[in-house]
């Protein structure tokens, strides 16, 4: 009850947060206790340091102190526009350059390949949150997605209609 409490509190506050089970490690159990000198559970610690069990967390949120401590998790749309524009060419896709994990991604692959412009590669099957988070932001269904200088290029058919045309290489170099 105390963890569920806990864990219901630094979710409420947007806090980026990991957890350890330590009923799956009895010596981390007994040990915790006595390296933080804290004899119950939950323990939330923020860069290594102790902050307190249940009872003190509650009385940092009342006082509004928990925002200001603990960090809080990267909003999904932030993250997608940061991943979006980690590179100038960015490839949403199932797998990477070097294995790609279905039909579509290995045709664009090979596109992109011989176009000879650098591109990195993000693999939605990693991050199930950035596959399904990603076709709502570039209201765009499907994979691969291919971004230029952050702006949704298209899929593979509009990759293909871009080479066809002549008008591939200009847009990947952000000339179009």
């Amino acid at each position: 009850g105390f963890s569920k409490q806990m864990v219901e509190i630094l979710s409420k506050h947007g806090v980026a947060f990991s957890s350890f089970d330590i009923f799956s490690d009895e010596e981390v159990r007994q040990g915790l206790k006595t390296y933080s000198n804290w004899p119950t559970y939950p323990q939330l610690y923020v860069a290594g340091e102790l902050i307190g069990g249940l009872d003190i967390i509650k009385e940092l949120e009342a006082s509004g102190e928990l925002d200001t401590i603990c960090p809080k998790a990267q909003k999904l749309e932030d993250r997608l526009k940061s991943l979006i524009n980690k590179a100038p060419v960015m490839l949403f896709m199932k797998g990477s350059k070097q294995v790609a994990k279905c039909g579509f991604s290995k045709q664009i692959i090979e596109i992109m390949n011989n176009t000879g412009v650098d591109y990195e590669t993000f693999d939605i099957l990693e991050d199930e949150e950035v596959r399904q988070g990603l076709k709502s932001f570039s209201n765009w269904p499907t994979y691969p997605q291919l971004y230029v200088k952050g702006e949704l290029v298209g899929g593979l058919d509009i990759v293909k209609e871009l080479k066809e045309s002549g008008e591939l290489l200009p847009v990947l170099k952000g000339e179009n």
